[in-house]
């Protein structure tokens, strides 16, 4: 099982990035096994065919689930995110990956960005996107237990489906 976390927050090592983490860890029981902070590949993200995106990419690509992470820019998800996103090829970019859109705001405004804005890229991708977004106030960002409800209700569904077995968490 590989699990990747992908932020699009144009802040290095930014409160998005560690709210993610921390999903993915409480989705899986683990830390995840690949983490893009988009921030840092640097200008290559911006073209095709740079030795560190691709990378990165191939990593994402080839995970059994990711967590994809912004900050809420303008009611949307992150430029950087979508530019990142547009290195996966149309439909089948993501296919064979479950995904789960997570998004962090200042306030109740945005709470269905997740869902209407940046599931619906991810599904375009050919990721298998079985439980609603998530949004959280950025306020809330390293409280663990902020994603409580959502971790209770959608873990077991987002572990069946990416193939993770209790068993394999507990091993």
């Amino acid at each position: 099982m590989q699990v990747a976390v992908v932020t699009g927050n144009p802040k290095v090592a930014s409160r998005t990035l560690e709210a993610a983490v921390t999903l993915a860890t409480r989705l899986t029981g683990e830390a995840p096994d690949h983490v893009v902070d988009v921030a840092t590949l640097g200008p290559g993200v911006l073209g095709w065919g740079d030795s560190t995106v691709t990378a990165a990419v191939e990593a994402v690509a080839s995970s059994d689930l990711v967590v994809v992470a912004s900050p809420t820019f303008k009611a949307t998800y992150s430029g950087l995110l979508k530019v990142f996103l547009d290195q996966f090829a149309t439909g089948t970019g993501l296919a064979g990956v479950v995904a789960v859109p997570f998004m962090l705001g200042a306030g109740p405004t945005h709470a269905l960005a997740p869902e209407l804005l940046l599931r619906p890229v991810l599904v375009e991708l050919g990721a298998t996107v079985v439980a609603p977004g998530l949004y959280l106030r950025d306020s809330q960002y390293d409280d663990p237990t902020a994603s409580d409800a959502y971790v209770e209700r959608w873990a077991p569904s987002v572990r069946a489906v990416a193939g993770i077995h209790v068993s394999d968490l507990t091993a």
